[in-house]
């Protein structure tokens, strides 16, 4: 992709696939910052039905690209706890205009309208607070 200089480079589009361009990363993604999920076993019983080794596949992926960091559970040193680096949650403006996007263009999903009011109303608080709730979760 040739920036405004000519310069080319690799495409941001490619490069952001590549990370978290397969249905099951995005939804990991959005286990994460939406649905307060930390542990192995709330991602695997997701409604979707992600398999075991994919998602354990997903979540090194993502730990690899800095997206998300592990850590034994405090409360039980056998668990995992999952959580949202800084730059897992920059991708909610992302995640916040998918939502809004599929609610829009496939009337058969399953948004909380509410969330579409407040996206639509102040999507910046909304984003704010989104990020707030899933900071909560890393302590």
């Amino acid at each position: 992709m040739a920036g405004e200089d000519g310069e080319v480079g690799r495409c941001p589009i490619d490069h952001a696939l590549a990370i978290f361009g397969d249905r099951w990363t995005l939804l990991v993604i959005r286990d994460l910052m939406f649905r307060g999920k930390c542990h192995y076993s709330e991602m695997i019983a997701s409604p979707e039905g992600i398999a075991s080794n994919v998602l354990a596949a997903r979540l090194k992926k993502l730990e690899a690209h800095g997206l998300i960091s592990r850590h034994a559970d405090p409360e039980n040193r056998k668990q995992i706890v999952y959580r949202l680096t800084d730059k897992g949650l920059a991708l909610a403006p992302v995640l916040v205009e998918i939502v809004r996007w599929s609610s829009a263009h496939d009337p058969g999903t399953a948004a909380p309208k509410a969330f579409l009011r407040r996206a639509a109303r102040d999507r910046e608080a909304l984003i704010r607070e989104t990020i707030a709730a899933a900071k909560k979760t890393r302590r």
